[in-house]
């Protein structure tokens, strides 16, 4: 679909989709939201900067970067800008909030930019051929992959842990200290992305080892912003449920999670066992230091370059690489 097409379906000038993509304030308000109304429905991706548009040849690879707040990125930004540099390569970086679409994004810096392909780090697991279609270019789902999603594996490549796979072995970890009545901090239950998984794995190991569930035992927090996990732990408290370990699905959220169980009285881990995901640095300086199951954060930027550049060259075809994140023992478990 061209700005033309565009213009026709809504019975307006080519000027004025013009105006509306620049934000120009001379556009009536009922116009410009049939007009955004009409490039939504049809997926349009504007091409804004004629500059690049004579280009012939780039050596810009993208990355998105969703969740801008996220210190488990830190490390693998740095590594990938650290690849992508030996490969001889640019990388131009750009950072959208949780909510944004990370695929739109990376359509529209693609044209832009001219880009070879594209690295989203963070993003949902549950991408339909259609929404891939807007990229042209080869690309990479950093930390996350399709597992709710109907891609064919010969349609895109990701480097991940088994997410739903870390959290059993989490809760597993919980139960063989003795823990069964394990509480649960997530984001959503049905978020279609890594809460819903690690919430399914932490839901498996209790089936496993025969813990009935209890839902007033797990919170969610809406997000994986701190100051959301700190409440949902405080009205978990405020339930007055018996539980004697918390599994948390990311380490910023068990950090404040440690916070709000000793700001109401409870002490991690005399009286209370915390484990989590993820490794963060931060994660070290705790206290108790936060027993995590820790991502391999500096290979999964590896494999992510290495796999985008092997497809960008005509080196390899897509695929789908598993890390595996090892058991970081620190002294907020404790056996019973």
């Amino acid at each position: 679909m061209t700005i033309k097409d565009i213009a026709r379906e809504c019975g307006v000038s080519i000027s004025t989709v013009s105006r509306v993509l620049n934000g120009r304030p001379d556009v009536r308000e009922e116009v410009r939201q049939r007009v955004l109304s009409c490039m939504q429905r049809h997926n349009y991706i504007p091409n804004n900067t004629a500059r690049d548009l004579v280009k012939t040849s780039s050596d810009t690879v993208g990355l998105v970067v969703r969740g801008v707040s996220n210190p488990f990125y830190s490390n693998i930004i740095k590594t990938i800008q650290q690849e992508i540099d030996l490969a001889g390569y640019t990388l131009v970086m750009q950072q959208i909030h949780s909510g944004e679409d990370e695929i739109k994004c990376g359509a529209i810096m693609e044209r832009e930019k001219k880009l070879r392909g594209v690295i989203f780090l963070g993003g949902r697991s549950d991408y339909t051929d259609a929404e891939i279609a807007l990229v042209n270019v080869p690309f990479v789902c950093c930390s996350y992959t399709n597992s709710y999603g109907n891609l064919s594996v010969n349609r895109y490549s990701s480097v991940s842990i088994e997410d739903e796979e870390t959290a059993f072995r989490a809760v597993e970890a919980l139960y063989h200290m003795g823990h069964r009545r394990i509480a649960a901090l997530i984001s959503e239950k049905d978020d279609r992305s890594v809460s819903e998984l690690r919430y399914g794995g932490y839901l498996r190991a209790l089936k496993t080892y025969g813990i009935e569930q209890d839902d007033d035992l797990v919170v969610c927090a809406g997000n994986y912003d701190m100051p959301g996990a700190y409440h949902a732990v405080r009205e978990l408290l405020q339930r007055e449920k018996e539980f004697t370990a918390l599994f948390c699905i990311s380490d910023s959220m068990a950090i404040a999670a440690m916070r709000a169980l000793k700001d109401g009285g409870v002490s991690v881990p005399e009286s209370c066992s915390v484990i989590s995901i993820d490794g963060l640095e931060m994660a070290e300086y705790t206290d108790p230091r936060l027993t995590t199951l820790s991502q391999p954060t500096e290979l999964m930027g590896q494999e992510s370059v290495r796999t985008l550049l092997g497809l960008i060259e005509g080196n390899s075809a897509h695929k789908q690489v598993i890390v595996q994140a090892a058991l970081k023992a620190g002294g907020s478990v404790r056996p019973i």
